[in-house]
């Protein structure tokens, strides 16, 4: 791996200029200049919804860059380690360990330990009983004869372990999911976890407004993709 020095500002600045100018240009005023200085949405926030960009697509050479920028921000070690554990399910297993290699670089650079980490069991959140058995249902009835498997585990260790971590706030979890899945055109899965972003906390603007991110991030196509879902669930939501 090379070393984090690679990754500053400056050097990504300056290696940006010898290949293409009118990048280093849109990067330094409209990506770092603009998109992450508007109030939509807090630059933790803002964080929370583009790792998973990076972690989905196993684009680790700019994830040092963006885990400093996190950590900057108010993003936890913790919640680091939550979101990269959750995206082991959501973006698959050999992305979540790439990001673990390079997270362990940035958390042994800043003295970060395993102390300070969630550890690996936990006492759960409460469960929504009522939302899960439904959920429950509507898989089972669904998928149940396809891959009981798949059903089974995602009963038991997505929504019944991994969803009832306190580690990471319902809401960031959502939010991580969300960005994961419009990174990796998704866009079926996406209503269900919109709502259930917004029902964990998310509010329409910041909604929005992690779609203007995404844009950058997933690219515009795969936002444009997702954009019809999003006008779908604020529409129904509003009625």
């Amino acid at each position: 791996m090379q070393s984090l020095e690679h990754f500053s500002a400056a050097n990504m600045f300056s290696g940006m200029s010898a290949v293409s100018p009118a990048l280093q240009r849109y990067t330094k005023d409209v990506l770092l200049g603009d998109l992450w200085k508007r109030p939509q949405l807090s630059a933790r926030d803002r964080s929370i919804v583009t790792l998973p960009v990076l972690v989905a697509r196993n684009q680790v050479s700019a994830f040092p860059f963006y885990l400093e920028l996190a950590l900057d921000s108010g993003v936890t070690p913790g919640e680091i380690s939550e979101i990269i554990a959750h995206l082991a399910f959501y973006s698959g297993w050999a992305n979540a360990i790439a990001a673990v290699e390079a997270t362990h670089a940035v958390f042994d650079k800043r003295g970060i330990s395993a102390s300070q980490l969630p550890p690996a069991t936990v006492d759960f959140l409460p469960l929504d009983e009522a939302a899960e058995a439904q959920r429950e249902s509507t898989v089972q009835q669904n998928f149940g004869a396809v891959s009981a498997g798949v059903v089974d585990f995602t009963r038991d260790a997505l929504f019944n372990d991994l969803w009832l971590r306190p580690g990471l706030a319902p809401r960031d979890r959502s939010l991580v999911t969300v960005g994961a899945l419009v990174a990796t055109g998704q866009v079926a899965q996406l209503t269900y976890h919109l709502n259930r972003a917004m029902d964990n906390g998310l509010s329409e603007t910041q909604a929005a407004e992690a779609m203007t991110q995404l844009a950058f991030y997933a690219g515009w196509p795969n936002v444009f993709s997702a954009l019809p879902v999003v006008k779908d669930v604020f529409a129904k939501r509003a009625a």
